[in-house]
């Protein structure tokens, strides 16, 4: 009998002490963590009738040093209703109330004074605390100050489509478009009244913590760096300006783990005040949700599977006539100029030469290109944590026989990317040959005091770390040699860079426009060794006919920035 009381004594004193233990952990994370939290909502001098006060949890940039900084958040602000059957004269009302506060919709407001049955009508919210305080020093019968809460995006337009916003639908508040809606379970807070019976939280988070992460509250850490972010914006917007472009993107990313350091696109929006977008295309993604056909910024891959399959080397070389003819169809070299014989791929790449690209291609054999191009990502979703993401256009290289789909591949033509997905096919170049995943959330800190590291896939293409290091090295020689006519090399840095000039496949299918190109831009650095990958492009720039023209001092601009500000030791 004695034998078996002693283990039972002891199971009940364990579970006594692990009850203290979560007791003392809840009482620490109630009286200490979220004090603040408490103490704010035992200072609401207000009650709002309609709704409770709205609360969501915080997303962070982290800057380089690791500090972090509120990207959305909450503010604390005051509101104006009215009780109309309280209220007097309403016409009055209104003109003493629109001096402080201009934005108030005369008719609105008359609308909402003559249901004199309601017992409550909102009027106007976000207004500032001088606002409150000269609005209730007028003591108008009827009026009424409230306190609330909304959603605050300090930095204003920068990372807009990044973070995207919270807004209704239906009656369901949350986040609709980029890491507010992709995090929603996670930013999003109980809407219940925020005392609750406090043994039922104890237990409550003890499932949530040691069991699931499933409905866990919490905050974001996202990878954007918002010095990186900012510079971005403005070198984006000089060029958007300068070319009066249709549209503007870009990406920072690092190579070696898909880490987003920055991502801009313009026309861009401010999610404080989003209602007065009236395009709703604008909020959309298009470096998630959109493809472009890119061209000769592809050409790095396509020479890197003929480099891997050992069709060619750097010094290969064949004769350039200025174009070639593939099932009855010319392709052409930009300039439609020949080099003669001995042209070598690497003088096809330093000079972006369709027909050196066909000939490579045809040394590689259609079903090379396709497995190589396979095996880089162009087919599929890169797992990019923002929401509508959508998969490149390449069935005509999957499917077709004839040769001349092959060609156009070869030089970027008639194939078609989301941005996101050629630059982690183009970071596989530079990182041994891996496929990282690019994303924008590296840390969820949850409400109970917890942590939760993201991890994310990385997966190996078909190319090896030696083809990586021969096609970087060429890809250095392009900006060594080539860009801006050799004026563009640092000496205490080895840069791989490629441009690409692309025509705008018309909206019907119909060919391409005459007129209308797309402009991109990659490169890497250092480059054997790299710790940042650039993708840049415009869509339709005005008055520059070619791509190393709009974008090569913008992306000498960004890469001088990154290394100054990552204080980056030179590699050569």
């Amino acid at each position: 009998m004695k034998s078996s009381f002693v283990p039972r004594s002891r199971i009940i004193l364990l579970c006594i002490v692990l009850f203290s233990f979560v007791l003392i952990a809840k009482l620490f994370f109630v009286q200490i963590i979220h004090s603040n939290s408490y103490e704010e909502i035992a200072l609401r001098q207000y009650a709002t009738p309609s709704s409770n006060i709205f609360e969501r949890g915080t997303i962070y940039f982290e800057r380089k040093d690791g500090e972090l900084v509120s990207a959305a958040t909450q503010t604390l602000g005051y509101k104006l209703a009215i009780y109309p059957g309280k209220l007097g004269d309403a016409e009055k009302a209104y003109e003493q109330l629109s001096l402080i506060v201009e934005n108030i919709d005369q008719a609105e407001f008359m609308a909402k004074a003559s249901k004199k049955q309601d017992p409550y009508e909102d009027i106007i919210g976000h207004l500032s605390k001088e606002q409150a305080d000269s609005i209730d020093a007028l003591k108008i019968p009827g009026v009424n100050i409230f306190k609330e809460k909304w959603r605050f995006y300090p930095g204003g337009a920068m990372a807009s489509h990044s973070l995207g916003f919270v807004a209704y639908k239906g009656d369901d508040l949350g986040g609709r478009y980029g890491l507010e809606r992709e995090y929603d379970a996670v930013l999003r807070r109980d809407a219940n009244n925020p005392y609750v019976n406090f043994f039922a939280e104890v237990f409550s988070n003890i499932n949530k913590t040691f069991f699931t992460d499933e409905a866990r509250e919490g905050d974001v850490v996202s990878t954007i760096e918002p010095v990186v972010q900012e510079y971005l914006d403005k070198k984006l917007a000089e060029v958007k300006n300068k070319y009066q472009v249709d549209s503007i993107g870009g990406i920072i990313m690092n190579p070696n783990d898909g880490a987003i350091y920055a991502l801009t696109i313009k026309p861009d929006f401010d999610p404080n005040d989003f209602s007065k977008i009236k395009k709703t295309s604008t909020f959309g993604n298009p470096l998630v949700e959109n493809v472009l056909e890119f061209g000769s910024v592809v050409k790095p891959l396509i020479m890197a599977a003929a480099l891997d399959a050992k069709a060619v080397t750097a010094d290969t070389a064949y004769n350039d006539t200025g174009s070639v003819v593939i099932e009855k169809r010319e392709i052409f070299n930009f300039d439609k100029k020949g080099r003669g014989p001995g042209t070598t791929m690497q003088d096809v790449l330093n000079q972006s030469l369709n027909t050196g690209m066909v000939f490579a291609e045809q040394r590689l054999g259609k079903k090379n290109l396709r497995e190589y191009l396979l095996s880089f990502g162009l087919k599929e979703k890169t797992g990019i944590d923002l929401p509508n993401e959508t998969s490149g256009l390449v069935s005509n290289i999957l499917n077709s026989p004839r040769e001349i789909e092959y060609a156009n591949a070869a030089f970027g033509q008639g194939i078609a990317f989301t941005p996101v997905e050629l630059i982690r096919a183009l970071a596989s170049l530079s990182n041994g040959g891996n496929l990282v995943t690019p994303h924008l959330v590296k840390q969820i800190k949850y409400s109970d005091g917890t942590s939760k590291e993201i991890t994310y896939e990385t997966t190996p293409t078909k190319i090896s770390k030696e083809t990586s290091q021969e096609i970087t090295r060429m890809l250095v020689t392009v900006m060594d040699k080539s860009l801006k006519g050799g004026a563009a090399k640092m000496d205490r840095f080895s840069v791989a860079v490629k441009t690409g000039t692309a025509q705008v496949a018309k909206e019907d299918g119909g060919g391409y426009y005459e007129d209308r190109n797309n402009h991109s831009f990659i490169g890497y650095f250092p480059a054997y060794e790299p710790k940042f990958i650039i993708l840049l492009y415009a869509i339709n720039p005005k008055g520059v006919p070619y791509a190393a023209q709009t974008w090569a001092d913008p992306f000498l601009d960004i890469t001088k920035f990154l290394l100054n500000y990552y204080e980056v030791p030179p590699d050569r």
